[in-house]
């Protein structure tokens, strides 16, 4: 049997000669900017700067048509300290970098520009000190309690549903999904509430009065183990009451995705291969059922966050919460403002790094076509 040719070429229907070969078009390789473009990392920084734009934006709409002028408000200030009111005006809009007879146009122009050099003006009640200045003297005591919640919450929340779905039905599994039920439905303040109550109040084992505020007076802030210590006293009860409401929503979100993942085809190949159950928990089980948990540490850091108002309050702990409600009650609304743009920003922040690690863990998450 001879191979099968290729069939002749068809003459040319003008001259009747054949045509010449042919040989297939090569598409010419992407460029550096094509490559850019296509990036999944690059498209989610644009996102992530154009959320924080609309944010920004709406922030200041919001401030620009409340009522009550921050001018005005400094300047009554400066009145009551015996100045005149056209030079309290005058001194009012200087410190706090605002011209009240500007256009909104040109208030939103430099608002952006303030934006983008961290130059937010002064605090109306604060006035040398800028606004920057203000909010980062209590974001990072919030930003260190909320995040070292939800590293706690992580740890218990995923390992604990990660057990519980390896022993689904036995009384294990009830207990540990009756509780993380408990603490999702329950409001963290009122879990705490009562764990302030009941330790301090009815036992008498919890030092609450000593743990208030950020640092015991005398020590002096730096590099050691005696102020790392006190920090950390200080912030227990702030940690765990963001732990609570994280841990079991992770709880049960990983025993979900565990308990789908063990009737996988793979999962049973593996058995079937002879892998030792750790190896199998930890690269076949584990990897695959973390998948769907991680996206939701960014949604629970932006939640915690926004309810470290309350949480804040009840036990005294100074951070962006309890300033937030000082500024809105002394109408100091361009710290209100900048604590608004950095908290949606560092939440922002927090889940387009999410994004971008679970995108290494999973390189499917990228749509067809682009690349990491």
């Amino acid at each position: 049997m001879t191979a099968p040719t290729a069939p002749p070429p068809r003459p040319n229907a003008a001259d009747g000669t054949p045509p010449a070969a042919t040989s297939p078009a090569r598409q010419p390789a992407p460029g550096l900017a094509q490559r850019i473009w296509a990036s999944y990392a690059f498209r989610r920084v644009l996102q992530s700067v154009f959320v924080i734009w609309l944010v920004s934006t709406i922030t200041f709409l919001l401030m620009h048509f409340m009522p009550g002028d921050p001018i005005e408000i400094m300047a009554g200030r400066l009145n009551s300290a015996g100045m005149s009111h056209q030079q309290a005006l005058a001194t009012a809009a200087n410190i706090v970098n605002y011209d009240p007879n500007a256009n909104i146009g040109s208030q939103y122009l430099d608002f952006l520009k303030g934006l983008v050099t961290l130059d937010m003006g002064n605090s109306l009640t604060n006035p040398s000190k800028s606004v920057f200045e203000h909010v980062m003297t209590y974001l990072p005591w919030t930003l260190f309690a909320v995040g070292a919640g939800i590293v706690l919450a992580t740890i218990i929340g995923l390992s604990v549903g990660m057990a519980a779905a390896y022993r689904r039905g036995s009384a294990f599994d009830h207990a540990a999904t009756s509780v993380a039920s408990f603490l999702t439905g329950v409001p963290n303040y009122i879990l705490i509430a009562a764990v302030v109550v009941i330790g301090y109040t009815v036992l008498g084992i919890l030092p609450f009065l000593d743990m208030r505020g950020r640092i015991t007076a005398g020590v002096e802030p730096g590099f050691n183990f005696v102020f790392f210590g006190d920090t950390l006293f200080h912030a227990t009860l702030p940690i765990i009451a963001f732990a609570f409401t994280a841990t079991g929503s992770f709880l049960l979100n990983m025993k979900a995705a565990t308990t789908e993942v063990l009737t996988e085809d793979y999962v049973t190949v593996a058995r079937a291969r002879g892998l030792k159950p750790g190896r199998i928990s930890r690269s076949y089980v584990g990897r695959n059922a973390m998948l769907p948990v991680i996206p939701q540490v960014a949604l629970q850091m932006g939640t915690l966050v926004g309810g470290s108002i309350v949480i804040e309050q009840i036990l005294d702990y100074p951070g962006v919460g309890q300033m937030l409600i000082s500024a809105i009650s002394d109408r100091d609304y361009p710290v209100v403002q900048a604590a608004v743009i950095i908290l949606a920003t560092s939440v922002v922040i927090a889940s387009l790094i999410v994004d971008l690690v679970l995108v290494k863990i999973d390189p499917r998450i990228k749509t067809e076509g682009q690349d990491a």
